[in-house]
Order: structure tokens, then C-alpha cells, then sequence
């Protein structure tokens, strides 16, 4: 698997990954077992402390953000850079009226208000990028000299990234459903797909609207510091079947970068573990893609982080 390492200055996360308040089970010698009893001994608390709400059952509570790609989407610097920031521009009607339609879940069904193209379309737009003198207007029509991009309904959107001059062109837009990773399993969600000229898949905007959707329940996790020595997953990278794919938050200069998993029937706890420098080192968290195989398929289970209890999501693509 490619290793990627993301640098973001969070010395408040790193801080709690590195505090040395808690050494873990005293009968054990320092080194890769104390920290593996430690973790287990951790992620069985978290696992106990993890009672959510009739709604993690019953209602629609996604585990993935709104805006999906329905596919590998070639991007280039400048249309990466355009879809995280949400430039879009339409080329084509985005229609106001609403639709039906209904979520389908491994273990049932639940029918819930959806929103409009054109709601899904406002919510995906969220800003035009700022003018970039010599850069073209479109892809392939250099404009020599000036502003390039013409303010948009929601004004200029301050960027530091200097290859993100483009907004992303949408030709198309259709209702469809897509694969949603939810509370209780791979649903099939609706959503309004636009195609984009600039990429090679759809960019799906999910249709259920804000008052159809349970936010996650907040995290339970032990009152004590985690371990020094082992590290918190920040979120999920992939799920297939029984291989994980996390990101565990480690320091700068870490190394022996291990992923640790607890599971049981009705959750999985995931973490990891580190040696820590013995000199000087700058303060940046970096996350660190590691994969864990599960004893069985994850299913309907939820995946919590070792150090606040929270289910993880699914990172945007």
C-alpha cells in the first residue's frame, strides 16, 4: 500500500498521544506487549462505555460525508483543488423540484424527506476561486492577462493553493442512489449525481435532507490519558470486508508505526501503537495509513478510536 504522510500542526491532539501519565499494566516490561495489553485493556473500556441511541439502529446516520465520488476521478492538481473547495460552475439547468425515494439498508427500509438538484447543487457549490491573472477561464482557453474567474453568487473564496484557479464545469445532473457506509451497514442512498467535464466519474451530493439525518452520538472514553506509546485513529481510509484501512495521528518522528485492533460481535476498537523519540522533536501530528484485518467481516459494526471512543467516518476522498 502507498504510504502517505499528512503533516498538520494539532500539538493538542499530539500532546494527548504523547502524554506519559499512564504506563500501562505495571507487571508487564516496557516495549511492544505492555502496549499491546494496554490497548486491549483500553478498547475493552471503550467498547463497554459505547451505548448509542435507539436512532444508531433505527434512522439514517452516515458514517461518510455528504459529497461522494462515484469513482476514480483523474484528478489533476488544479480539479483536486477545485473539489475540495467546491467550485463548481453549471452549464446546464439544475432542476428545482423535489423527488421521492427511499434509503435501503441491510436490514430495511426508511423512507425520509430529500432535497431538490438545486439544494444538492447550492450545497455543493459552496464559492468561486479567486481570480489568478494569465491562468485560462476555462480549461484550454488561456486568457491572457487579468482576472480569469468571475465572482460567483457566493463571492470570492480565499485559497493559498496557487493551482486552484478553476471551478469544475457540470454538464449533467441525475438522480440516482449510491453506496453510503451508515449506523447499520452499506446503505444505498439517494443522490443527485452531477457529471463534471473536467473529471472521469460523477460527483454524487447525497439527497436526504439535513432533517432526515441523526448525527453520530457523541464519544465515551476512559477519564485517564491513553497510554505513552500507543496513538489514536483519526478516521477511516477504506473499508473491504474484513481489511481496515485507518489513519492512526503519530508524531513527526515516531517510528514503529503499529496498528492495534480489539473487535468483538457488536464493535471494533482501533489504535495503534509507536516508539517515541528519545531527542527533540518538532511538534506536528502526521497521519499515518495503516491496515488491520478483522477476525470477520465488519458489517453493521461500528469502528471506535481507542483514545475517545468516537465511531470513526470515513475520511472524504
Amino acid at each position: 500500500m502507498r504510504r502517505l504522510a499528512v503533516l498538520l500542526v494539532l500539538p493538542l491532539l499530539l500532546t494527548a498521544g504523547c502524554a506519559a501519565t499512564d504506563a500501562g499494566p505495571a507487571d508487564a516490561p516496557p516495549g511492544p506487549a505492555r502496549d499491546a495489553e494496554a490497548f486491549d485493556q483500553r478498547a475493552a473500556e471503550v467498547a463497554e462505555a459505547w451505548r448509542p441511541g435507539p436512532d444508531w439502529r433505527t434512522g439514517y446516520v452516515p458514517l461518510e460525508g455528504p459529497t461522494l465520488l462515484t469513482g476514480d476521478p483523474g484528478f489533476t492538481p488544479d480539479t483536486e483543488a477545485a473539489f475540495r473547495a467546491g467550485w463548481y460552475r453549471a452549464q446546464v439547468p439544475i432542476p428545482p423540484t423535489r423527488v421521492g425515494g427511499e434509503i435501503r439498508f441491510p436490514d430495511g427500509r426508511l423512507t425520509l424527506p430529500l432535497v431538490s438538484a438545486a439544494e444538492a447543487y447550492r450545497q455543493l457549490d459552496t464559492g468561486d476561486p479567486q481570480p489568478c491573472p494569465g491562468r485560462p477561464k476555462q480549461p484550454g482557453r488561456p486568457t491572457p492577462g487579468g482576472p480569469t474567474v468571475e465572482p460567483g453568487p457566493d463571492g470570492w473564496v480565499t485559497s493559498s493553493t496557487q493551482t486552484a484557479c478553476l471551478p469544475l464545469t457540470v454538464t449533467a445532473v441525475t438522480f440516482d442512489t449510491v453506496p453510503v457506509r451508515t449506523s447499520r451497514g452499506v446503505a444505498q442512498v439517494p443522490a443527485w449525481l452531477f457529471t463534471i467535464e473536467e473529471l472521469t466519474a460523477r460527483v454524487a451530493r447525497l439527497a436526504v435532507a439535513p432533517t432526515g439525518v441523526t448525527k453520530v452520538p457523541e464519544p465515551t472514553a476512559p477519564a485517564r490519558p491513553l497510554p505513552d506509546g500507543l496513538v489514536a485513529a483519526q478516521d477511516l481510509a477504506a473499508v473491504d470486508d474484513t481489511r481496515l484501512t485507518v489513519r492512526l495521528g503519530v508524531g513527526a518522528c515516531d517510528t514503529g508505526i503499529t496498528p492495534l485492533v480489539w473487535e468483538r460481535p457488536d464493535a471494533v476498537v482501533v489504535g495503534g501503537r509507536v516508539t517515541r523519540p528519545t531527542g527533540e522533536c518538532i511538534a506536528l501530528l502526521k497521519l499515518e495509513p495503516v491496515t488491520v484485518t478483522l477476525a470477520t467481516p465488519l458489517g453493521a459494526r461500528p469502528v471506535l478510536d481507542v483514545h475517545t471512543g468516537a465511531p470513526l467516518s470515513i475520511a472524504p476522498r
